[in-house]
């Protein structure tokens, strides 16, 4: 592809006090499969004077989040002397969306998701310093194992924040949330709300709603979400549900899970109420060069939580980028260690 007209830059990033963008990001468009305008950003370490950066780090959010949810994680990467990829998946941030209401969170197949990712890596690609880390947080997470299932090579290693590889479905079972998809999807209602229940992002609290225990930081990603009410999104459609099932299902494909090679980390919240952590932990185990770390306390967003917790997130960072990017002071190159 011609990777110089596949972007332009000018793409805004919101932020509020305590919330910035980090210095030295540039926001950026590009075209994702079938022509949609997707939303990308691109930050090289601004304290690096006359050093070249260990590499790239491409950051996947996961569903409903926009960039701006991770601007304190993207600093902590770049004071680690990373660039930074980030991006809104198709539907999300200031991606185009596929409905008319904004507010549903939609998705039609996993195939336009691994398209869009690929396109932004080609788009990328002279840009970005190798080697390559992936960070991928939930529904992203996902996306990013099944990238590299899919045969995606350009990256060294992989650290997954509770990806969503089987969703809790509450009291109703599995078998019974299969049917009611495929009898919605059968009947034209993919892009009506699951259950239809909008679940307005605006009406949210701490008490009832927060991923994480850390108040701070919610309230934070709160203000932003009012400073720029465009970034929101609400409940799932029955497209989405249909594609995370399906999603999940080609993950856990035992042959697929071999067929990984860069070692994988999977960061997993121990107190988790959206994906199924013994699932995830089965997963790891099966992956080529697999690593599972719980995170005792924490709820499902564990970059978002109390600094001890994230600190957990963040360390097994440093142990794969001591890997995948060595510097000269460390000790000798060592893989990361095996599944605990």
């Amino acid at each position: 592809m011609n990777r110089a007209a596949d972007y332009a830059a000018n793409a805004p990033l919101m932020g509020v006090p305590g919330a910035a963008a980090p210095p030295g990001g540039e926001g950026a468009w590009y075209r994702g499969a079938g022509g949609l305008r997707l939303r990308a950003a691109f930050w090289r370490p601004s304290a690096l004077v006359g050093a070249k950066p260990r590499g790239t780090v491409v950051v996947s959010p996961g569903r409903t989040e926009p960039i701006e949810k991770y601007f304190e994680l993207i600093g902590n990467l770049l004071a680690r002397g990373w660039c930074v990829l980030a991006h809104d998946w198709r539907g999300q941030g200031l991606s185009a969306r596929l409905l008319p209401d904004r507010l549903k969170g939609h998705a039609r197949a996993v195939e336009e998701f691994l398209d869009d990712y690929a396109r932004l890596l080609d788009a990328y690609d002279e840009v970005a310093p190798k080697p390559w880390i992936m960070i991928g947080h939930s529904m992203g997470g996902a996306l990013n194992l099944a990238s590299l299932q899919a045969g995606e090579t350009r990256f060294g290693g992989a650290i997954l924040s509770a990806p969503m590889l089987r969703i809790r479905t509450g009291k109703r079972s599995m078998w019974s949330v299969k049917l009611a998809v495929r009898w919605n999807l059968r009947h034209g209602k993919a892009g009506d709300y699951v259950l239809d229940e909008p679940d307005d992002p605006f009406e949210h609290t701490f008490e009832k709603d927060a991923l994480t225990t850390d108040e701070s930081r919610y309230e934070l990603w709160r203000q932003q979400l009012y400073a720029c009410p465009h970034l929101a999104v609400g409940g799932p459609t029955w497209g989405w549900l249909a594609f995370a099932l399906d999603l999940g299902e080609r993950c856990l494909k035992p042959k697929a899970l071999k067929a990984v090679r860069v070692p994988v980390c999977m960061v997993q919240p121990a107190d988790d109420d959206r994906v199924w952590k013994q699932t995830n932990k089965w997963a790891a185990k099966r992956l080529g060069r697999g690593r599972y770390v719980e995170v005792g306390g924490s709820k499902h967003e564990v970059i978002m939580e109390t600094d001890e917790r994230r600190a957990v997130f963040l360390e097994e960072f440093d142990a794969m980028a001591a890997y995948v990017s060595p510097v000269e002071d460390l000790s000798p190159r060592t893989e990361p260690a095996e599944v605990a």
